[in-house]
């Protein structure tokens, strides 16, 4: 199976694409910056509801290609945006190698509690967050370092929890998904019996009445398991392939048939993965610039402004 890691791996440096491709996928793409906006209408999420989310997703901090300025700018561009509601999706820690700084968790939390939205601001952890944490990848168990550094900064965590939501007297849930390869480079630890800490039955049996569902998953890979409950899911993780010709991922396996690479996919419920904002294994992109996802849900003249 060619994995992302594979791919990107195999490339050398991008050597086969060629000179020029290669500057560019070093030195240009990963520095863009684009707004991505999506306007779904699930049968499960009310047409009279509108509601506005901006989704960060892969932020994977680290100078010089995800610095503190950076991201300060990325904090800018999504509250101009005017969300309702801001969702980050995980792998806030460099995912690579090849860096000049690791950037502290609790430097970049603090850029990211600026980020401004009236019914706030709301995470889940990423598989790097995990593996970055050789604590907690030791012991088997326990709030990674990202995870303490957010909610130190009074942005609240969710793993297998959900919370009930207001807006304008409607009300929703936003169920936050453990991440679902939190210990895979541990399987060969045998005090680890585990892969991943995802519980989807846990997490929605939080849920209580019958308010419409948003569901926060860093891998898309659950999406074929997401019961017609959950009006939406909203992924990370794959960064669209990081390289993307014509469509195409070529580092991304179809897995059941489906190849949850990026975009809008309607399956029970519908799914939009982002292609995120950093890179792992590489600091690459060609075909995938880093995004802002802007989410519209239900009819509002805003949801093209």
């Amino acid at each position: 199976m060619l994995t992302r890691r594979k791919f990107l791996g195999s490339i050398g440096g991008l050597s086969a694409l060629g000179v020029s491709t290669a500057a560019y996928g070093v030195g240009v793409e990963p520095m863009r910056l684009r707004i991505k906006r999506y306007h779904p209408m699930p049968r499960q999420w009310p047409a009279d509801f509108p509601l506005r989310i901006a989704v960060l997703a892969d932020l994977h901090a680290c100078d010089p290609w995800m610095s503190l300025d950076r991201i300060e700018g990325i904090v800018e561009r999504t509250n101009a945006l005017k969300p309702d509601i801001v969702v980050l999706l995980g792998d806030y820690v460099a995912g690579h190698r090849r860096v000049t700084r690791f950037i502290p968790a609790n430097e970049w939390a603090a850029v990211l509690a600026r980020l401004k939205a009236p019914l706030g601001i709301h995470a889940i952890m990423g598989n790097h967050d995990y593996w970055d944490d050789k604590i907690v990848q030791r012991a088997g168990r326990g709030p990674t370092v990202a995870h303490r550094a957010l909610e130190a900064a009074g942005i609240p965590v969710y793993e297998n929890d959900a919370v009930r939501i207001t807006s304008n007297g409607r009300p929703f849930w936003l169920a936050g998904l453990g991440d679902q390869l939190a210990y895979l480079p541990a399987r060969r630890i045998r005090t680890v019996a585990r892969v991943g800490v995802d519980d989807l039955n846990e997490t929605l049996a939080k849920i209580t009445d019958d308010a419409p569902v948003i569901l926060l998953a860093h891998e898309p890979n659950i999406a074929t398991r997401v019961p017609a409950r959950v009006a939406l899911q909203l992924s990370g993780h794959t960064h669209g392939g990081q390289i993307r010709v014509l469509g195409w991922s070529p580092a991304l396996p179809v897995q059941q048939g489906l190849k949850l690479a990026y975009g809008h996919i309607r399956l029970k419920c519908d799914v939009i993965i982002s292609g995120g904002l950093g890179c792992s294994i590489l600091p690459v992109r060609v075909g995938v610039p880093p995004e802002i996802v802007l989410v519209t849900l239900g009819r509002t003249v805003s949801a093209v402004s």
